[in-house]
């Protein structure tokens, strides 16, 4: 983040920068995260023939680029694009997408809180960062709850506060799976039995990170469908909840399979 960044970056560091000037030698840029001018040289623009060199970079551009020398005496900082991979690349925009959405996280927080940007990365955004990663931390307020918060320091009512931020700021990507399950129950009271199975399932696999919902395919088939954060858990939760109803039906003197729907 803008006040906590190191003021320098690191040989070998990957940085996101924005083009400022294309010149036939290469090109001028500015380093976003560090407020440093950079230079590109056209050798380091592209391991192929450059016929212009403004088929690779333009003014305007941000691109992913690799520090190959750092002079602070002299403020010159070398750069290259050629040896950033297409994973770097890819891994670098995302986090970099990550920590300004953190920052913009923590901005909420002390708005809400009548602080200072500066004070609430104190209180909350340093332990966070230490323990999860920041924005991770934020995501994982939402899943898990503010326990995780008080359990590394940060008072409760910024604990609060940073939750209500998550929960109307973050939406968490979410799987689904759903399966069917195929139930009968001779018995005069078996649509009841059916119904306490599902409810009580749910009442079993009651999860922050998952989500259930139930609904009738065409008696006696009714659907199990379950949403969470990847697919294992999704499987999981799917499968476990499955056999829970079909063992509930079994003991009230039912029958029950199940089959995983693709």
């Amino acid at each position: 983040m803008a006040f906590k960044k190191q003021e320098w970056p690191e040989i070998g560091d990957l940085v996101i920068a924005t083009v400022e000037a294309v010149t036939d030698y290469g090109a001028y840029v500015k380093l976003d995260e560090y407020d440093k001018k950079g230079l590109l040289h056209i050798s380091e623009v592209s391991s192929s023939w450059i016929r212009n060199i403004r088929d690779f970079v333009r003014e305007g551009q941000k691109v992913v680029l690799k520090v190959l020398r750092v002079d602070i005496e002299k403020g010159h900082i070398d750069l290259s694009l050629r040896r950033v991979t297409k994973r770097e690349k890819i891994e670098k925009i995302m986090s970099w997408k990550k920590e300004r959405k953190a920052e913009a996280l923590l901005k909420s927080v002390a708005e809400k809180t009548g602080q200072s940007l500066e004070s609430i990365y104190e209180k909350v955004g340093a332990p966070i960062e230490k323990e999860y990663g920041l924005y991770e931390g934020f995501e994982k307020v939402l899943k898990e709850g503010t326990g995780i918060l008080t359990k590394i320091g940060v008072s409760e009512d910024l604990a609060n506060v940073l939750a209500e931020v998550a929960k109307e700021r973050i939406r968490v990507p979410m799987v689904r799976v759903k399966g069917v399950v195929e139930l009968r129950c001779m018995k005069p009271n078996g649509v009841k039995i059916i119904k306490e199975a599902f409810q009580n399932a749910k009442k079993t696999e009651k999860s922050r990170d998952a989500k259930l919902r139930f609904y009738v395919v065409a008696a006696p088939k009714y659907c199990i469908e379950v949403m969470a954060e990847n697919y294992k858990r999704a499987e999981d939760v799917l499968q476990r909840v499955a056999q829970n109803v079909i063992s509930n039906v079994t003991k009230a003197g039912g029958q029950g399979v199940f089959r995983r729907e693709k």
